[in-house]
């Protein structure tokens, strides 16, 4: 078992050291550590965007389609409130939504 443990850490010391700095998660000047799970949480799935405006409609009607042209299974909500209204979408996933952010500058 000891040599299991000592063959994997020598594994991992070997990937690491043939890694390329940009692709390493451990950040180069302080010596943190990236846990992408920190980042990203799975829960994640609602953006919700709150537009005002005379435009209001036609906004929503566009980050909708671009969504749905994009995403399968994303859920639309939309809710008047004085002055404005506020879109929630629900994505399958998380990973969509930050997709979905990235391609429309949210």
């Amino acid at each position: 078992m000891i040599a299991n443990l000592t063959n994997l850490v020598l594994n991992m010391k070997n990937i690491q050291e043939r890694q390329s700095d940009l692709v390493n998660d451990t950040c180069n000047d302080c010596g943190s550590y990236a846990d992408i799970g920190a980042v990203i949480d799975e829960h994640d799935r609602v953006l919700t965007i709150e537009i005002a405006g005379d435009d209001a409609d036609m906004q929503i009607e566009r980050l909708v389609n671009a969504a749905k042209a994009r995403f399968d299974n994303v859920e639309v909500d939309v809710i008047d409130k004085a002055g404005s209204k506020i879109l929630s979408l629900t994505f399958a996933f998380s990973a969509e939504k930050m997709i979905y952010q990235l391609h429309n500058n949210l």
